[in-house]
C-alpha cells in the first residue's frame, strides 16, 4: 500500500466477510477501515488507539477478535517482529507485498521492497524445486538513528 485509503482491499475484505456468512459491521468494518489507511503493519493496540483518536469505543478486545476473523479467512498476516511483538498487515491482491526491517534498539518498523531480493527467493525456490504460495523477509539491526556513526 502507498499511503491513503486501500479502497481495492477494503472491498475485498468486506465482500470476503458477507461470502463467509460473517457480518461486515461494527468492530469488523472499522478494523477493516483502518488496516485499509495502514502502510505497513501495526499492533491491534494501535489499531485500538487510531479508532478511539478517531471517536470509536471499539475496545481492545473486539480489535483482537476482528483481526483473529481476518486472520482466520486469509485477508491479513501476523507479522512476528520478536519479544512477542505481533502485528498485522492488509494481504493485497495480486501478491504485492513488501518486507520489513526491525530496529532492535528503538524498535522502529520500516517497510521495504526489493526486486533483487524477489527474484533471489524465486531461484531459491527453483532450485530447491519448490513452490513458493507466500514469503515474508523480516530483517534485523539498527536503523540509522540508532547506530552508532563511524
Amino acid at each position: 500500500m502507498t499511503g491513503g485509503l486501500n479502497n481495492e482491499w477494503r472491498e475485498l475484505a468486506l465482500n470476503a466477510l458477507g461470502e463467509a456468512g460473517l457480518r461486515r459491521g461494527g468492530a469488523r468494518q472499522a478494523v477493516v477501515d483502518q488496516l485499509a489507511r495502514e502502510d505497513c503493519c501495526v499492533t491491534a493496540q494501535q489499531i485500538a488507539d487510531a479508532l478511539r483518536k478517531g471517536g470509536s469505543r471499539i475496545g481492545i478486545a473486539s480489535v483482537y477478535r476482528a483481526l483473529e476473523t481476518l486472520d482466520r479467512i486469509g485477508l491479513v498476516q501476523r507479522v512476528e517482529v520478536g519479544e512477542g511483538g505481533t502485528r498485522f498487515e492488509a494481504i493485497v491482491p495480486g501478491g504485492e507485498h513488501h518486507h520489513h526491517v526491525v530496529c532492535d534498539k528503538c524498535g522502529r518498523i520500516s517497510p521495504f521492497e526489493d526486486e533483487g531480493l524477489e527474484r533471489a527467493i524465486g531461484r531459491l525456490a527453483d532450485r530447491l524445486g519448490h513452490r513458493v504460495s507466500g514469503h515474508d523477509v523480516l530483517i534485523h539491526g539498527e536503523c540509522g538513528r540508532c547506530a552508532p556513526s563511524k
